[in-house]
């Protein structure tokens, strides 16, 4: 059977793929199926019920605060996502075409050093700059423009919408970069030769052939930002809490680890219908330029 296996090319593929495929099944199939099945029980604090139920569903259902936090959860992290990807595709652009060959990776090393900290530390970091005598403020009052401190950019969704986008800016940075480096720059002069504009060069070539790019950004800004509860613990105040916090609070706080698992489960399902829409949208607009 092991001869078989490694005398064919694809014999050996398999013996390749296959470590990494259990690996992922054992580390990532295997918890979501467990969330799922925990999704169809009840828990009363301590007894948990592994009878078929579909009551957690009708509770989200039922009660509006579950979907209030599920649309504030979606509006922030499409918020996130939106300042993030246009804030990060002029800086990807700048390196890609107005820096030179041999200073690229230095560029690339600057913007990776948020990395070196905790993830932690930065929100930490962003409380004394929002914060009520925090640097913001501080600024704001030494040169004139305001008479007393801001209130509203620390502890709401404001300030868990640009924590999240400074935390989440390398993420969109990197896959932008490397879809505009793979850009045929033989194919912007060829348009500027025939006469197109620098802005519609751009917009009818630059802008389609970075969309790869665009679209990774947006996926791995949006999916990550509806999951991250730390941010809006810890800068969010009592306006700004998202479904990632209720969920952590049903499995934690309340015991209640059915229904912390059948919200993980609607926002998941909310998540996956988004992003495939939006890959839809993209190819069909990609066509259609075609």
């Amino acid at each position: 059977m092991w001869r078989k296996m490694t005398s064919t090319e694809g014999g050996r593929g398999l013996l390749m793929v296959s470590p990494p495929f259990f690996y992922a099944l054992a580390l990532l199939a295997m918890p979501l199926g467990a969330i799922f099945m925990f999704s169809f029980w009840t828990q009363d604090f301590v007894t948990l019920d592994t009878t078929f139920t579909l009551n957690n569903y009708r509770e989200i259902l039922e009660k509006p605060i579950y979907g209030a936090l599920l649309k504030r959860s979606l509006y922030v992290s499409g918020c996130v996502t939106a300042v993030t990807v246009l804030l990060a595709f002029p800086v990807a652009y700048f390196v890609s075409f107005h820096v030179r060959p041999e200073r690229k990776s230095l560029w690339l090393f600057l913007i990776t050093i948020p990395f070196w900290t905790s993830y932690l530390i930065r929100v930490f970091l962003w409380k004394v700059i929002l914060g009520y005598n925090g640097v913001v403020n501080t600024g704001l009052l030494n040169i004139g423009l305001i008479d007393e401190p801001l209130t509203f950019i620390l502890y709401n969704v404001n300030a868990v919408i640009i924590t999240l986008a400074h935390a989440f800016a390398p993420f969109a940075i990197l896959p932008i970069f490397v879809a505009l480096e793979k850009i045929d720059r033989s194919l912007l002069e060829a348009a500027q030769d025939l006469g197109e504009s620098k802005f519609m060069t751009f917009i009818r070539i630059t802008l389609p052939l970075s969309m790869p790019g665009l679209v990774a950004a947006v996926l791995i800004v949006f999916i990550p930002t509806i999951g991250d509860y730390v941010t809006p613990e810890l800068m969010g105040g009592a306006g700004g809490k998202l479904i990632a916090n209720m969920i952590q609070t049903q499995f934690l706080a309340l015991n209640n680890a059915p229904l912390g698992a059948a919200l993980a489960i609607v926002a998941m399902l909310c998540v996956t219908a988004i992003s495939l829409g939006f890959v839809l949208l993209n190819r069909r607009w990609l066509r259609g330029r075609g």
